[in-house]
């Protein structure tokens, strides 16, 4: 799971007929220089169509701001609400779940796991429908799979039943793959370079909105009885309430959601959609993707902050009620509180970026403070005082999960023009493969050790992580293709008499 999840550039050329019916838009005319070679969009007021057989082109289309990103953007917000709900509506009440079913602890556990391992094998297939097929409908899918699974959980309302609520929790861990690195696409595609990075941020904030609403929810619904008919009545309120509003979320993406916006809305993806499509292989980016160093060793950071995000989510429960017996609300509420704190730390971090566009230092002071807040939760855990773990644990919150759309950006700037799609997958396959490793491995330290020694486990990796954060090299390159692309549009505002030669010599360089 996580955010924030698989997005991909868009490889035609502008296709869509200009703004639709009653949609109005931002827009300033581009340097004709920048988009030699995109086609213009056919039946734009004030455009024709490309002209065969070698003839005069036709004016290259404009860039413009589509005020539809907003709704578009906010929507993906909720309906990743709703799947990182179901992530993590089993593991913030498990003893009661346990109890229910008849079943281990780790079997609850892995109704959370179940997201990390089924993202894995996925990646690869969603990633190269959505560069073929395109984002609507990845967005119809996800939420399709959201909506069915929510569903399938409701004919789980009997301790018997186990296999039918696993089978509802695997559709909504499909549906999963189909969300989770979709962020840093929809900020691309439909938001400028000067609010890309807060896009995304809006985009994940979702995602660790509904593991926030899945902390504090789940306690307050289904008390902890004895009476097994009573708790599936309860049980039951959830789920119906879940399947309800993850219906009326996949009918607001058919209406709503669209491709992509009818004008590019930044120099960067005007040049990515000014590539024919037969010039894209799915399978070279790949390879492209894993010869970047830096982008490499982004994949392993990543995963190792988020999986232990993961690890720390999952066993949240099971670490509180073992210090606090009793308190599986407070332990709930101390998760809404890790997950809040970062909501606001990925917002913070995603308007900073959008200022100052410091991706390695930022990254690696979110790093560094994330270890810090891990450290001082895992001592303050044992001492007996509630209120402190909540102070620690916003502090750690605000930092680890405020690092999640910083990973997704920082990717995109490093890998441009790569599709973000698979550069966002890898980075999410690799905090699947750690989310499991270090759950399972917490876990079984905690059994054996106590929880103070399971959580020493995560801050070593955290440790490990900083060190790999320092090598990595700020090779912005979307930020670049936007500055290049700015200062054709200067140059060509400028008559060339007054353009010294060195200038322009140094300008083309």
């Amino acid at each position: 799971m996580g955010s924030p999840c698989c997005p991909a550039f868009a490889r035609e050329a502008v296709a869509s007929g200009g703004p639709e019916r009653g949609e109005k838009g931002l827009g300033y005319q581009e340097a004709p220089e920048l988009l030699q070679g995109v086609k213009p969009v056919p039946g734009v007021a004030g455009e024709e169509a490309e002209v065969p057989n070698g003839s005069a082109p036709a004016a290259p289309p404009e860039v413009r701001l589509s005020l539809r990103r907003w709704p578009v953007v906010l929507l993906f917000s909720c309906y990743s609400l709703c799947n990182a709900f179901q992530w993590i509506q089993y593991g913030s009440i498990n003893n009661i779940f346990v109890r229910f079913y008849g079943v281990s602890t780790f079997a609850i556990d892995w109704l959370s796991m179940c997201y990390m391992l089924t993202y894995i094998p996925l990646l690869f297939p969603v990633a190269w429908l959505l560069d073929k097929r395109g984002l609507r409908l990845i967005a119809l899918a996800g939420s399709a799979l959201n909506c069915l699974g929510a569903w399938v959980k409701l004919g789980s309302m009997k301790p018997h039943l186990f296999p039918v609520t696993v089978l509802g929790q695997v559709i909504c861990s499909v549906a999963q793959v189909f969300i989770l690195g979709m962020p840093s696409r929809i900020a691309s595609v439909w938001f400028g370079s000067h609010e890309v990075s807060t896009a995304c941020s809006i985009a994940v904030f979702g995602n660790q909105l509904g593991i926030a609403v899945g902390f504090v929810v789940p306690p307050v619904l289904v008390p902890n009885l004895e009476d097994p008919e009573q708790l599936a009545y309860y049980i039951s309120i959830m789920f119906f309430m879940t399947a309800g509003v993850a219906t009326a979320l996949f009918i607001l993406v058919v209406i709503v959601f669209r491709e992509k916006p009818p004008f590019p809305p930044s120099w960067a993806q005007a040049l990515i959609q000014s590539k024919p499509p037969e010039e894209y292989s799915y399978i070279q980016s790949i390879l492209r993707l894993l010869r970047n160093t830096n982008f490499i060793l982004l994949i392993v950071t990543y995963g190792l902050n988020t999986g232990c995000f993961y690890a720390l989510s999952t066993l949240l429960n099971r670490m509180v009620i073992q210090h606090y017996p009793g308190e599986e609300v407070n332990a709930g509420r101390i998760g809404l509180t890790i997950v809040v704190s970062g909501m606001a730390g990925a917002l913070l971090s995603g308007i900073w970026l959008d200022k100052t566009k410091t991706y390695k230092q930022t990254t690696l002071v979110v790093y560094i403070m994330s270890l810090l807040g891990m450290v001082a939760y895992t001592f303050t855990l044992s001492l007996g005082h509630l209120w402190v773990v909540f102070v620690t644990a916003g502090v750690l919150g605000f930092f680890m999960t405020g690092y999640l759309p910083l990973g997704f950006e920082f990717a995109a700037e490093l890998t441009y023009p790569e599709s973000e799609g698979t550069s966002s997958g890898l980075l999410n396959v690799s905090a699947q493969v750690f989310g499991i490793i270090f759950t399972i491995s917490q876990g079984k330290i905690m059994d054996r050790f106590g929880t103070q020694a399971g959580n020493l486990f995560l801050c070593s990796f955290l440790l490990l992580g900083t060190f790999i954060t320092v090598f990595i090299k700020a090779d912005l390159r979307r930020r670049q293709a936007n500055l290049d692309s700015e200062q054709t549009k200067a140059l060509d505002e400028v008559p060339g008499d007054s353009i010294a030669p060195e200038v322009l010599s140094e300008s083309k360089l």
